[in-house]
């Protein structure tokens, strides 16, 4: 395979898990200078961020389908066109309407990166558990710099200008994307860089259901928790933002930054230990966090909040390395859209949630004890997983007993 074509195609899929997630957390920070504006509660406002959050769950089986049978360097290119003119219909916007609409159409052309981009990205892999470790810090830096981009946008130009800079930054990455592929100086690959053995069909059953469960409930601690964050910090961390909306968003952006370096460690992890029980441990301490933060303020409730992203970080990687394990390569797409329709459209839930749940409390205690509950069921979901033979051996762990 052609070395250029390999490395570029790897700067243009993490440059891209980068920008979706700077694209789509951008709304979250925004709303906190929109309060006030249309006559509308945080709670609403919130919701108008709901269609795109369902579409960038729901369309990613169709783009996963497109990937596979179509071409992902094409899909690819629509992704980076249509999120910047999304981008800037919702910057350019007069009303809530107006503003719905565009994040919709975010959400919609935001959903091909996923099943798309990451399934690329690992045709184009040697070494996976470490390629995927990487892509995850690049989408960990879009998650750490939206909320201070954000802020610093809104603060020194206006709302507006937080949407129209990343989309017309995303447009021409589109184009240079769309003239290279037309070059041919990136060309398709046609079959997996590292092949593996075809995973057994009992053991691909029960990975699906299994991971079904866990990868729903990790979608909604994670949708609600990245929206919550802002409003969480503007309550409880009053002493360090000094009420400001740029302060607020710095410290969001700081506790995102952690993603800038673990999802690497859970790549490392992926490639040297059991999938399975790096899996399970994550998520079984993510549970006595959540618990901790329902009630912390200022400091505690910031480290907090740094240790549950820390864990989340870490073991994404783990969950793309195990969802590959068990898929056919020439499903791996679709696959990926089947997961992302559960992590971020099934579980666009969080959403409503954070909204129900602070408009009738005007606090977050429940929301993060509620998620709480989740992280125990995907504890729990996960021991399911296949075992993993020899490779399980070399964890630095001992694994129960089945």
């Amino acid at each position: 395979m052609n070395a250029r074509s390999v490395s570029l195609a790897l700067i243009f899929a993490n440059a891209g898990h980068t920008l979706t997630h700077l694209l789509m957390l951008l709304y979250p920070t925004v709303v906190l200078a929109l309060q006030g504006r249309f006559g509308l509660s945080y709670g609403e406002l919130m919701l108008l961020a709901l269609p795109g959050t369902v579409l960038y769950g729901l369309g990613a089986l169709p783009a996963g389908w497109l990937g596979d049978r179509w071409s992902a360097e094409y899909m690819m290119v629509l992704f980076y066109l249509g999120s910047g003119a999304a981008a800037l219909a919702t910057g350019l916007a007069t009303g809530p309407l107006g503003i719905a609409i565009g994040l919709g159409c975010l959400g919609l052309f935001g959903s091909i990166y996923h099943p798309v981009g990451v399934a690329w990205l690992v045709r184009n892999a040697e070494n996976r558990g470490r390629v995927l470790g990487w892509n995850g810090i690049f989408g960990s830096v879009g998650v750490g710099i939206a909320p201070t981009v954000a802020g610093a946008l809104t603060q020194y130009i206006d709302w507006r200008a937080a949407f129209l800079v990343p989309g017309a930054i995303a447009l021409a990455m589109g184009l240079a994307l769309a003239f290279a592929v037309r070059r041919g100086t990136i060309v398709a690959a046609k079959t997996d860089l590292r092949a593996e053995p075809e995973p057994a069909r009992g053991d691909a059953m029960r990975a699906f259901v299994a991971l079904s469960v866990t990868m729903l409930a990790a979608g909604i601690i994670y949708q609600a928790m990245t929206v919550a964050l802002p409003k969480l910090f503007e309550l409880r961390l009053t002493g360090l933002t000094n009420g400001t909306t740029l302060g607020t968003g710095g410290f969001v952006s700081l506790v995102f930054a952690e993603g800038m370096l673990f999802p690497l460690v859970g790549g490392w992890l992926a490639d040297r230990y059991s999938l399975k029980w790096v899996y399970v441990l994550s998520w079984a301490l993510a549970v006595p966090v959540l618990v901790a933060a329902a009630t912390l303020v200022e400091l505690p409730l910031f480290a907090a909040t740094v240790l549950l992203f820390t864990l989340m970080s870490i073991v994404t990687p783990v969950e793309n390395a195990l969802l590959v394990r068990y898929t056919p390569g020439r499903w791996r797409a679709t696959a990926f859209g089947a997961k992302f329709v559960l992590s971020l459209g099934v579980s666009s839930l969080g959403l409503p949630l954070v909204a129900f749940i602070y408009d009738r409390t005007g606090d977050f205690t429940w929301l993060l004890a509620v998620l709480a509950g989740f992280a125990a069921i995907i504890a729990a979901a996960a021991f399911f997983l296949p075992r993993e033979g020899e490779r399980g051996a070399r964890l630095a762990v001992p694994a129960p007993a089945e």
